[in-house]
C-alpha cells in the first residue's frame, strides 16, 4: 500500500494537452493573418514568426509530456494514447510551420482563392482540435463524453471539406493555363494544407479512441 502511495501518479498531462491546443490555435490564426496580408512583407514576415514561435512553444511542451510519460507510473489515459495524442498535435503546428516556409522559400508570387480556403478549414479543424482536448478530464460525464464525439465529427466533416477543396484545387491547377513553375509551387502548398487536416482528423481518431474506452 505505501509502494502504490509512493509511485509517481497523474501530472498535468490533461493541462499540457490544453496548452499545446492554445498553441496550435495561436499557429492557425497567425498562418491566417499571414495569408491575408501576403503581398505586405512587413506582415507577412511578422505572421510567420508568431507561427514559428507557438510551434516552438508547442514542442516544449510535447518533449515535456514525453518526459514526465518516462517518470509517471500511473497515467489518467492509456501511455500509448497520451504519446500518440500528444505528437499528432505537434504533427498539425509543424505542417502550418512547413506551409509558412513552403510559401517563402518557393518564393510564391500570388496567394490563390483555393490557399484561403484550404486555410480558413485548417484553422476551423485547429481550433476544434483545441476543444476536443478541454473535454478530455470530464469524459465520464455522459453529456462530455457525447459532445468531444460529437467535435470528433465535426473535424472529419472538415477535413473531408478539405478533401474536395484540394481536388477541385488540383484540377484548376492543370486545367488552366498557369505557367509551369507557379504550379508546382502551388501544388506543393496545396498538399501541405490539405496535410493539417488529415492530422487533425488523426487527433479526433484518438480522442474518438478515448472516449469509448474511458467514457
Amino acid at each position: 500500500m505505501l509502494f502504490g502511495k509512493l509511485l509517481p501518479r497523474e501530472g498535468n498531462f490533461f493541462e499540457m494537452f490544453n496548452q499545446h491546443g492554445v498553441h496550435i490555435v495561436e499557429g492557425a490564426r497567425a498562418f491566417m493573418l499571414m495569408v491575408k496580408h501576403y503581398n505586405e512583407p512587413a506582415l507577412r514576415e511578422k505572421y510567420g514568426a508568431e507561427v514559428d514561435a507557438a510551434e516552438k512553444a508547442a514542442d516544449r511542451i510535447t518533449a515535456e509530456v514525453n518526459r514526465l510519460l518516462h517518470k509517471t507510473f500511473i497515467t489518467p489515459i492509456d501511455r500509448e494514447q497520451i504519446h500518440g495524442l500528444i505528437n499528432a498535435m505537434d504533427d498539425i503546428l509543424d505542417l502550418l510551420q512547413d506551409s509558412c516556409e513552403v510559401m517563402s522559400l518557393y518564393d510564391l508570387k500570388n496567394l490563390t482563392e483555393d490557399v484561403t480556403r484550404l486555410g480558413e478549414i485548417s484553422a476551423k479543424c485547429c481550433e476544434r482540435v483545441q476543444h476536443v482536448v478541454t473535454l478530455l478530464p470530464q469524459l465520464s460525464k455522459a453529456t462530455v463524453a457525447e459532445a468531444a464525439l460529437k467535435t470528433c465529427e465535426e473535424i472529419d466533416r472538415l477535413e473531408s471539406d478539405a478533401d474536395r477543396v484540394m481536388r477541385s484545387a488540383m484540377s484548376k491547377l492543370f486545367r488552366d493555363n498557369i505557367e509551369v513553375r507557379e504550379l508546382i509551387k502551388l501544388k506543393a502548398v496545396y498538399e501541405h494544407l490539405e496535410s493539417i487536416s488529415d492530422r487533425c482528423e488523426d487527433v479526433a481518431n484518438i480522442v474518438e479512441g478515448i472516449v469509448l474506452e474511458n467514457s
